[in-house]
């Protein structure tokens, strides 16, 4: 490992932990971190140990004029030591010394008393002390660190360092019990050198960290950590919601179904987060669709669009089928963008098998469905096109685009139920496959197969409608077992064509991609396409979901009212939601594989909040909450603590205007 580079320093930690294994559960074991850089780093070792965590004041004497030279250190309880090199080379005074050391010693016991936040420092007689900190150049630090500690007789002293020198571990080595020392890169340049990101650790992070651990260990002896304490040292970095590629392609693995999850229809962060994980799957992982929770024509309108071969100008105009509400789901900035991406890189693909399609999932057009079956056989079979449209004249006695007039009609024995004309008209379709799909090779082949599963939807829309007023799981099955067939239907498709297994992007809704079988909905019946997906393809897929505290989401009060703008009320206590936001972090992500612990944690059922298109804060616990065993739900949650909301493309005044928290003005 002589020449490893860490993610950051949580992930140094861990490596760490793993060499200091031995004094796992030792009771007489501390960890002390050396501020700022070294705590998250021990923070991790003592987590993994079980041991208690505490700080080690030490501050780096910089040569005055040239304060990135370190001239010495001083550390707890005023021990100096002092690089007679630099101190000579520079020629540098006892009485310079004296008042830099003074100034040093001052931020030193400031730094010392905000960390602890009047907690003792800990006794350290008698103890096995770990000594941690990010890495070691020179090691002034290390020293003054060790020597301080020995006035205190502690039995043994280990240092402990993710990267330094070769030389410098075996100098250390002479003066510890103990000395380990993760990577020795040569040649060496500078501990940052050693990691991806290196950025300055704050004094709140400390401070968070060190919180964190004395809830885990109150005292020697205490019986574990808390579960914020387990989330907190499991979870790994994001930014803006998007984990490293690291961790995203270790994630994902060699899975051909990755589906990711929102807690909102409205969240920005969701959204962009999505897509940025999206292009990379796509980019670097052999992704070659994204299925989304939509209408299936009004995705294939954007399909083509992407694809090259539609006749809107651009991705605005692709996106105009989405008319029916809510429309700011897909006819939204982050969207816009992601289909404007989607166009670029297939423009630069090569041959449209190496192009990214976009697709959708879901059921709720049955006259638009039908509308276009009867186009697309116009086009290839005009008296297939005669059938068709005598077949779907059935529906002729309701009006209405959304279906329920002929759900309620059929359901109350008003009208006749269609189900005779829908399956001919399927059957005659299928009779015709080889003949259509071949006409003009790969063009000919989407076509049909975008008008069968036109035919598909309208079986099962005209189902679903029927079974609206028979009871709310009946028809949530329905639907979900429809978009998981599409979706497999997809996949088969696209496996066809390119001759190998295809790989799939899902977007929906978490509620619909994490696990049934772990949730409260589970227990009442219901199914979804998580579970599904789970139950007919195993290992090889991923569930991702999303998570957030607090912030805005576009929302509307009821079912077709405007946009808005609304405040989501902070998360009730007992929620995964809470969890999160006790850990501290603006953001992380959990891989629940990865962190054992926390997914020991994570299978306890909490409290989980589901935000929709409707959000009615003054009824959120019966009407936005449920319970869930998120550690089984899903593979992976990320977690933004604090969001804002989607911008629709269609910015009403409504939606300007905002919502006011309800304690305004008191939190502003």
């Amino acid at each position: 490992m002589s020449d490893r580079v860490f993610r950051d320093r949580r992930d140094a930690g861990r490596v760490l932990a793993g060499l200091l294994d031995h004094y796992r559960d030792q009771p007489d074991v501390l960890v002390l971190g050396l501020p700022r850089g070294g705590v998250p780093v021990a923070f991790e070792v003592a987590m993994s140990l079980g041991a208690p965590l505490d700080v080690f004041g030490v501050r780096k004497l910089g040569a005055p004029g040239r304060e990135e030279l370190a001239m010495g250190a001083i550390a707890s309880g005023g021990v100096i030591v002092l690089n007679d090199d630099v101190v000579r080379g520079l020629g540098i005074t006892p009485e310079t010394i004296q008042h830099v050391a003074e100034q040093e010693g001052r931020e030193l016991l400031r730094r010392e008393n905000a960390y602890r936040e009047g907690r003792p420092p800990p006794d350290v007689t008698g103890k096995i002390v770990i000594l941690v900190d990010d890495g070691l150049a020179t090691g002034a630090s290390m020293r003054a660190a060790i020597q301080a500690l020995r006035q205190y007789r502690p039995a043994k002293i280990v240092a402990a360092v993710p990267a330094a020198p070769a030389s410098t571990c075996r100098e250390m080595g002479t003066i510890v019990n103990e000395m380990v020392c993760a990577t020795t890169p040569s040649p060496f340049f500078a501990v940052g050198a050693s990691y991806w990101a290196f950025d300055q650790t704050s004094d709140e992070e400390v401070r968070n960290l060190l919180r964190a651990g004395a809830q885990a260990h109150p005292a020697i002896g205490a019986q574990g950590p808390t579960e914020v304490s387990v989330v907190r040292a499991e979870a790994l970095p994001v930014e803006e919601g998007v984990p490293t590629d690291e961790a995203l392609f270790d994630l994902v693995g060699d899975a051909h179904y990755v589906l990711i999850g929102e807690a909102s229809h409205g969240t920005h962060e969701f959204y962009a987060a999505r897509a940025a994980m999206t292009r990379r799957l796509i980019q670097e992982k052999g992704f070659r669709a994204v299925a989304v929770e939509a209408d299936w024509p009004d995705a294939y309108r954007v399909n083509r669009y992407v694809r090259g071969r539609s006749e809107d100008a651009d991705a605005e105009e692709a996106l105009r089928g989405f008319e029916r509400f809510p429309t700011w789901m897909w006819r939204n900035t982050v969207v816009l963008d992601f289909v404007g991406w989607l166009r670029e890189h297939n423009d630069r693909a090569r041959g449209e098998l190496a192009k990214c399609g976009f697709y959708g999932l879901d059921l709720y057009s049955l006259h638009r469905s039908i509308n276009e079956v009867i186009t697309y056989l116009e086009g290839v079979d005009p008296a297939a096109a005669a059938r068709a449209r005598e077949r779907y004249s059935c529906f002729d006695h309701v009006s209405g685009d959304d279906g329920q007039a002929y759900g309620f009609a059929a359901a109350f024995g008003a009208g006749e139920t269609c189900e005779r004309q829908i399956i001919e008209q399927l059957i005659d379709l299928q009779r015709h496959a080889m003949e259509y799909a071949q006409r003009d090779g790969f063009v000919a082949n989407e076509e049909f197969f975008y008008a069968q599963q036109n035919a598909r939807v309208v079986a099962a829309a005209a189902e679903y409608y029927q079974q609206m007023f028979a009871g709310r799981v009946s028809t949530w099955n329905l639907r979900d077992e429809h978009m998981t067939d599409t979706l497999d239907a997809l996949v088969e498709h696209l496996s066809r064509q390119q001759g190998q297994p295809a790989k799939v992007v899902v977007w929906a809704h978490n509620s619909h991609l994490g696990d049934a079988r772990a949730t409260e909905m589970g227990s009442q019946g219901e199914l979804n396409v998580g579970q599904l997906v789970r139950e007919r393809h195993g290992d090889d897929c991923r569930l991702i979901g999303f998570t957030t505290y607090t912030g805005t989401v576009t929302a509307a009060d009821d079912w077709g009212d405007a946009a808005e703008r609304k405040w989501v009320r902070p998360a009730l206590s007992d929620s995964v939601e809470e969890l999160f936001h006790d850990a501290g972090e603006k953001e992380f992500l959990v891989p629940v594989g990865r962190a054992p612990r926390a997914a020991e944690t994570l299978r306890s059922a909490r409290l989980e909040r589901a935000i929709g298109v409707i959000y009615r804060p003054d009824t959120e616990r019966q009407s936005h909450y449920f319970r869930a065993r998120a550690g089984e739900q899903f593979d992976a949650l990320i977690h933004i603590d604090e969001t804002r909301a989607v911008e629709p493309l269609e910015r009403t005044v409504v939606w300007e205007r905002g919502e006011v928290p309800e304690t305004y003005p008191f939190t502003v």
